[in-house]
């Protein structure tokens, strides 16, 4: 079922949202000041590319104060833009018994939007 799930995630959107996170992770990698920024952005490519199946997950050895104050940047930098988007999305999706799954996925997607530093996906 969840390959299933992914491959209609795909047709329906999944692709064009993991390009747009791999060009985005692309573009603030050309900075070194934008390579942690960026490889959060790959992080969330990923997530995007193939999201069910997949957990979130805080990790232990994640230095705290770093963490927070990356999580911060990231946040005002564009976090909250890219968190109201798979809001939008989620609750759109859900609105239907059918687009419910989607939906489900598209909230996973808005969580670590806002604070992808510390987190990782599995």
């Amino acid at each position: 079922m969840k390959i299933l799930g992914n491959i209609i995630w795909l047709v329906f959107g999944g692709f064009a949202i993991f390009l747009e996170y791999i060009f985005a992770g692309l573009a603030l990698c050309i900075t070194i000041i934008g390579i942690p920024f960026g490889l959060q952005a790959f992080k969330l490519g990923v997530l995007a590319l193939w999201p069910f199946g997949q957990k979130i997950e805080y990790m232990d050895y994640a230095p705290g104060c770093l963490s927070t104050v990356m999580n911060v940047i990231w946040f005002f930098i564009g976090g909250i833009w890219i968190a109201l988007t798979h809001l939008f999305f989620g609750i759109l999706l859900s609105i239907t018994i059918i687009g419910f799954p989607w939906g489900k996925q598209h909230f996973k997607m808005a969580s670590l939007a806002l604070t992808p530093f510390g987190r990782r996906v599995v």
